[in-house]
């Protein structure tokens, strides 16, 4: 057997592995919809199985790209979840009567209902969204926090579209109103990349600093929004135009799960198949040979962080026109710190994000079903979570010790702006 046949070979039993995953678990969903013990006929024959499986080839594909790009890392990330767990049952073991039943509920309760897995889905979107944002300035060896600020002015702008915008069809007025929310994070985003390359500003601390002062102004600006009679701080529903259609009875999944697929499938194009892509990866491995090779490190620099922010705008919008329909407070609630966790372990690696997306909402969402169903805090699964972050803190760590002792430190730069946070050696000697 020739190379490229063995390749196809495998190329065809991970696609027929991916399908089935898909079909496995729209089967498991639909019968939770059917009464017990329900045919192989009436699972397939129900209404919704279509688009509940469409959705969960997209799952599957999910984790075959995520395969396909880290390779062993995917190994990797798969042991460093399961260790988080491990460590997470071992507390519960102590804390919890039952630590059975509550894990059960934590692995199985997103797949237990229509409703929660439509929850999981709508999770991974938002943080699939925000993965790709943090990944395109992690691949510059930049640290941006911004993603926060950027979500509040994206979902701010998309609203004011959505609100008082009228007379439009819903093929104009939702993609219009994204739109809006793209432009206001990539503005957004603009400013701390200025600011980073053009001042030499650390994005650590101006992203992070700004993130308050964008809650606050959508705060201040939702305040005229809230109707009379509202007992909360809202605005008005959004029209039916600007709403994302449902695409499955029963389950509150909307068409942005095919806005998410494509904004992957994009972001890699950026990062893989064009010029600015490859700029951001050289400056991301050594920004003195970017620039010693022509590359306008400022600019690359602001693009990158202005691209952040059009993805984290968009994930503003999808919140507000997907999930609460309206405008209000807390939209967020630390959603882009999540990203990062995302972003991490799917290595900066934009196919990958998706698979890591799902995830990690696996774990959120099957968290929710665990205090409902066993009566355990939320916090248990906050502990998985900082475990999962500490073994890649870790392995990142190794990594860069690794690097100093067989290359050593480089001499510093003057006047260029230098990676703030890096796994390979910095420019600063």
């Amino acid at each position: 057997m020739t190379v490229i046949g063995a390749q196809r070979t495998r190329a065809i039993i991970a696609a027929l592995l991916a399908a089935l995953l898909g079909l496995a678990l729209t089967l498991r969903v639909i019968a939770t919809a059917l009464p017990d013990g329900a045919s192989l006929g009436a699972l397939i024959s129900a209404p919704t199985f279509a688009n509940t499986l469409i959705v969960n080839l997209l799952v599957g594909l999910s984790v075959l790209l995520f395969v396909y790009e880290t390779r062993w890392g995917a190994f990797r990330a798969l042991i460093t979840v399961i260790a988080a767990l491990a460590i997470g049952f071992l507390i519960l073991l102590i804390i919890n009567t039952d630590p059975w039943n509550a894990y059960a509920n934590l692995l199985s309760g997103p797949l237990s209902l229509l409703n929660r897995w439509g929850n999981w889905i709508n999770a991974a979107i938002s943080l699939t969204l925000l993965g790709l944002a943090i990944t395109l300035v992690f691949s510059a060896q930049l640290f941006s926090l911004g993603a926060e600020g950027q979500i509040y002015f994206g979902a701010l702008a998309t609203g004011w579209v959505a609100l008082f915008v009228h007379g439009l069809p819903a093929a104009i007025h939702i993609p219009l109103a994204l739109s809006a929310g793209c432009l206001a994070g990539f503005l957004w985003g603009l400013l701390p990349g200025v600011l980073r390359a053009y001042l030499g500003a650390n994005e650590l601390v101006s992203t992070l600093m700004l993130n308050p002062i964008a809650i606050a102004a959508y705060e201040m600006l939702l305040q005229p929004l809230k109707p009379p009679n509202a007992g909360a701080v809202v605005s008005a529903d959004f029209p039916q135009s600007a709403l994302l259609p449902r695409f499955i009875e029963g389950a509150p999944i909307t068409t942005a799960v095919f806005y998410a697929g494509i904004a992957v499938a994009l972001t890699w194009l950026i990062m893989a198949r064009t010029p600015l892509g490859y700029e951001i990866r050289i400056i991301g491995a050594n920004i003195r040979f970017a620039r010693y090779g022509g590359i306008n490190t400022k600019r690359t620099i602001v693009l990158a962080m202005a691209i952040s922010g059009v993805l984290a705008g968009l994930t503003g919008g999808y919140l507000v026109l997907a999930i609460h329909q309206r405008l209000r407070l807390g939209i967020s609630a630390g959603l882009a710190f999540e990203g990062i966790v995302v972003a991490l372990l799917a290595r900066n690696k934009p196919l990958a994000v998706p698979a890591m997306a799902l995830l990690y909402s696996y774990l959120r969402t099957g968290a929710d079903v665990m205090q409902s169903q066993a009566k355990v805090s939320l916090e248990i699964v906050r502990v998985i979570q900082a475990i999962i972050i500490l073994l890649i803190t870790a392995e990142a760590v190794v990594n860069f010790l690794r690097w100093r002792r067989s290359q050593g430190a480089l001499p510093g730069d003057q006047g260029e702006p230098q990676a703030s946070v890096a796994l390979e050696p910095s420019e600063q000697g």
